[in-house]
């Protein structure tokens, strides 16, 4: 890793409620303005679709999520960091595996979740419980108007439990934050960012030292091995997890503060819970692959959004003609 700019991007909204809302099992596997030529001119710009777009295979997989306290003064170095608390959320570095699954390319967009409030229209700002939110939920948004231009943008000013009600509507979850590290890493064994060791700058990602200021467009920029857009910068992503302290030994598909083989149940949450990936206005040490913050779920803000990912259910096996099976 080359040295990395200064500075944290720290996150601070009010706690929300929670939602009267039941998030079943999924057994079935389960600002705002166009983009600046600042931008234009930085990125590298592909032109992907997402409006439609299919999602993304991730191949399940071993690797160690986390960092050994021991690295701590290192890492601090590596990022020009004066505070090296921020780095104690990674901490200790421990085995995860991960089954296969699928995951959107990008961050769901206004004009998607347009179509989710039109079919559920009690998610509507003025229908929402405002016990539930932080009072930005939707702020700019007129019933289901999104601001004129924003089609493509991230959708923002957010809470979790309105990603995880969109996630079922659209037959989907949110990723847990193994499936998300996963994904983020785009299919190399150890990097700093989803693109590989590269410094960050500003034909790579939308951070605070691209100079735009606010969410762009999705996928302005290229996607990682995997065809994913946007893993590091833009927004900030809720997953499934609660932000809690890693585990020391050995995980297979692990969601902190679910049971095993189950997922949160959205009524009973209220506890912070893990964001990914950086956004417009974090440092490079926030777009690192590894790096994980915590937000409450009722605190909507125009730097938070997510993105969906789906699992797998593994085939059931038919015997064949002589008792074999296939």
């Amino acid at each position: 890793m080359g040295s990395k700019a200064r500075g944290c991007f720290a996150a601070v909204c009010c706690a929300g409620l929670m939602l009267a809302a039941i998030l079943q099992l999924d057994t079935a596997a389960a600002a705002y303005a166009d983009e600046s030529s600042n931008a234009a001119a930085s990125a590298s710009l592909s032109q992907p679709t997402p409006s439609e777009t299919s999602m993304v295979t991730v191949p399940g997989g071993s690797f160690d999520m986390g960092i050994d306290a021991a690295n701590i003064p290192r890492m601090a170095r590596e990022f020009g960091m004066d505070t090296r608390s921020v780095f104690d959320g990674m901490v200790p570095r421990h085995r995860v595996t991960v089954s296969a699954f699928r995951i959107d390319p990008f961050e769901v967009t206004n004009a998607k979740f347009k179509r989710f409030l039109v079919a559920n229209p009690d998610w509507q700002r003025d229908r929402v419980d405002p016990r539930t939110h932080n009072g930005n939920y939707l702020r700019d948004w007129r019933g289901t108007e999104f601001p004129a231009g924003s089609a493509d943008l991230p959708v923002t000013n957010v809470t979790w439990y309105a990603a995880m009600a969109y996630a079922r509507w659209a037959g989907k979850r949110l990723p847990s934050e193994a499936e998300w590290e996963l994904a983020a890493r785009g299919g190399l064994s150890e990097p700093t960012f989803p693109w590989g060791d590269d410094p960050a700058d500003s034909t790579r990602a939308n951070f605070s030292a691209s100079g735009v200021g606010h969410a762009i467009r999705v996928g302005r920029y290229r996607p990682n091995g995997l065809g994913l857009y946007d893993m590091a910068g833009n927004v900030w992503e809720y997953v499934l997890d609660e932000y809690a302290a890693y585990p020391a030994g050995a995980q297979t598909n692990p969601i902190a503060g679910a049971e095993p083989g189950s997922m949160p149940a959205d009524n009973k949450v209220t506890s912070r819970r893990v964001i990914r990936g950086g956004s417009w206005g974090g440092a490079p040490v926030n777009l690192w692959v590894s790096f994980r913050d915590s937000h409450p779920p009722g605190g909507a803000g125009n730097h938070v959004g997510f993105r969906c990912a789906r699992s797998i259910l593994a085939q059931k096996k038919s015997p064949g003609p002589a008792g074999e099976v296939h």
